[in-house]
């Protein structure tokens, strides 16, 4: 009888762990690491590759990547992964975040790091609640959710509107991605896993900072089954926080961040006048492109 060879499939990403997650039946958590670490994988740069983990249900990631990890404080990940950078620029540093941690006490470092154009990849994990702290209302949290700090439902009167982070981040001039995803369904883990790719692809080539949103469950804390919290995230989470791309910078035409911000202060003197020859050139280029394009659509009407 022939023998026939082997061919492998599908196998453990090399940089993650052979280790049982901590993570609850339903959480998304446990997709999520992986998608990154097949990144990691395909990419080639696990021995390049610095993680944080910060407070949350991401404070045990460093258990379960092969890279160098650090633990940061509630909320510091991205001022601990902007040091990183600044130290080691030839390194790939990635924050992976929850809401509660990136969105309320990181919202600070958040908004700056992300201002500042930071040269990093944030991984983000919006369940609208907190969850390793016991199930209280975060900043993600919809309108009229019940949580443990808001038992009879986020009353917006009081606790204000939950927090949509990547539209607010896509008003920064430092941002050259951001993208919400979720990881419902098969189709939509590979769109997740193609946006932290780029998400980390733009990292290695000094586009800016990037961050990707994933639209999570959280059946322990929601008091749900994991069946009913993917029902309960599609009917509920995706309508508020709509999936896709909010902002690109490459897509937009530009080589990256700088360049883009550039271009949308042409009109402003005390910044273009202070332009390196490269940016200028590249914003005069863009400028007479945006003419042509809105002489022809003049000229259609």
């Amino acid at each position: 009888m022939e023998e026939r060879e082997e061919k492998v499939v599908f196998e453990r990403p090399k940089s993650l762990l052979p280790v049982v997650t901590n993570f609850c039946p339903g959480c998304t958590h446990g997709i999520v690491i992986r998608l990154v670490a097949e990144v990691i994988d395909e990419l080639g740069i696990e021995g390049q590759t610095i993680g944080i983990a910060p407070v949350g249900c991401s404070v045990m990631a460093y258990d379960f990547f092969a890279c160098d990890m650090i633990e940061a404080a509630h909320g510091r990940a991205p001022a601990v992964a902007t040091a990183v950078k600044r130290v080691n620029p030839d390194n790939v540093v990635f924050a992976y975040q929850g809401d509660g941690d990136l969105a309320s006490i990181g919202m600070a470092e958040t908004v700056h790091a992300a201002t500042r154009g930071e040269k990093i990849t944030v991984i983000f994990i919006n369940n609208a609640i907190y969850g390793m702290t016991g199930g209280q209302m975060a900043p993600t949290s919809l309108p009229n959710q019940i949580t443990q700090t808001s038992p009879y439902g986020r009353d917006v009167s009081s606790a204000g509107y939950p927090v949509r982070v990547c539209e607010m981040l896509s008003t920064l001039d430092g941002v050259a991605y951001l993208e919400r995803v979720c990881c419902d369904s098969p189709k939509n883990i590979r769109k997740a896993k193609r946006a932290i790719k780029k998400a980390f692809q733009n990292q290695i080539d000094g586009v800016g900072y990037s961050l990707v949103e994933v639209v999570s469950t959280c059946p322990t804390n929601w008091g749900m089954t994991p069946t009913d919290a993917f029902k309960w995230m599609d009917e509920n989470m995706l309508p508020y926080y709509p999936l896709g791309v909010y902002r690109d910078v490459k897509a937009e035409g530009f080589a990256n961040a700088a360049e883009a911000a550039a271009a949308r202060a042409v009109d402003c003197p005390i910044v273009v006048d202070n332009l390196s020859e490269e940016l200028r050139g590249a914003i005069s280029s863009k400028a007479a492109v945006q003419d042509a394009m809105n002489k022809a659509q003049g000229g259609a009407q």
